[in-house]
């Protein structure tokens, strides 16, 4: 199915692709943004483009077909960065792209058990092969470490009670069974569906995101050429603040460190912050898509 992904327009505007130029879409999906990176930088800019999940890069493939050799895919997690790099002997890149979280063609894949509209196994990994799944976690963790995962990965104020009831149901091995027992301990009346916050928790905690997150930020800046920017999507606060602190901190633009000089907080920043809020989508772009809503879009660019 082709979709138009997220901020699609302001990512071709942000990153500014240009003939020659070499690219990284660490979180290619269905490539989307891929393609048109790879559209205006033509005719001889390049693209590399991850993905841990398979079945998103097989449709990768078949989106991205014509542009022959200007586009190289491969199935890795964007944290091997340094790795795929020299392995096309590209020492800098012009942009690179992270769009975190879950696709909506994960989200609508029932089979994939990301998400509680549909009965699935408790999967949730982005790569099929990984050792972790959802049902592995809700099994097998004692309900302290069950709460704690709750509260620090979707920051659900009812963790403990949650953990509680789901220890309390055990064996679960269903989205929808899951969904059933969050939603027997909450109010009938909750602006989101009372098991949002504990399926994401889960699968951040199945495919460790916010680890992978922080370990690609340094990478990827030292992989960009002066002037090169790095464009990242989030889509709830936990992801949003990893990036905005890691640029803040690496930035010209950072509040001044009282105990360092001028000159020398000048040395130490390695990235201008390009807009100083993040990037939303417009009104009529959540219209069109709904799961676009709480998408920020941060860029950096290269000193």
């Amino acid at each position: 199915m082709i979709h138009q992904p997220v901020l699609y327009q302001e990512i071709l505007h942000v990153l500014r692709p240009h003939s020659r130029g070499r690219y990284v879409d660490g979180t290619v999906g269905a490539g989307g943004h891929a393609r048109g990176i790879l559209e205006i930088c033509a005719p001889d800019g390049e693209l590399l483009g991850l993905d841990r999940d398979p079945h998103a890069l097989a449709l990768a493939r078949a989106t991205l077909a014509p542009f022959g050799r200007r586009v190289h895919l491969v199935q890795a997690s964007y944290t091997t960065l340094p790795q795929q790099l020299a392995r096309l002997g590209w020492q800098e890149v012009d942009g690179i792209l992270l769009d975190l979280g879950v696709s909506s063609m994960q989200l609508d894949a029932p089979e994939r058990g990301f998400s509680f509209q549909h009965d699935a196994p408790l999967d949730m990994r982005f790569d099929p092969a990984g050792p972790v799944t959802a049902a592995d976690l809700v099994n097998h963790l004692d309900e302290e470490e069950l709460a704690d995962l709750i509260y620090r990965f979707g920051e659900d104020p009812r963790a403990r009670r949650i953990a509680r009831a789901i220890v309390r149901a055990r064996p679960i091995h269903t989205t929808r069974h899951l969904a059933t027992v969050i939603e027997a301990i909450s109010p009938r009346r909750r602006a989101i569906h009372p098991a949002t916050r504990t399926f994401q928790a889960l699968r951040i905690a199945v495919n460790d995101e916010l680890t992978a997150l922080s370990d690609v930020l340094p990478k990827a800046a030292a992989a960009l050429r002066p002037g090169g920017r790095l464009a990242v999507i989030s889509f709830h606060s936990l992801e949003d603040r990893i990036v905005k602190t890691f640029i803040r901190q690496h930035s010209r633009s950072q509040v001044p460190a009282p105990h360092l000089p001028i000159d020398e907080q000048e040395r130490k920043a390695v990235l201008k912050e390009v807009v100083r809020k993040p990037i939303t989508p417009s009104p009529e772009e959540i219209a069109a898509n709904p799961r676009a809503r709480s998408a920020k879009l941060r860029v950096a660019e290269k000193l």
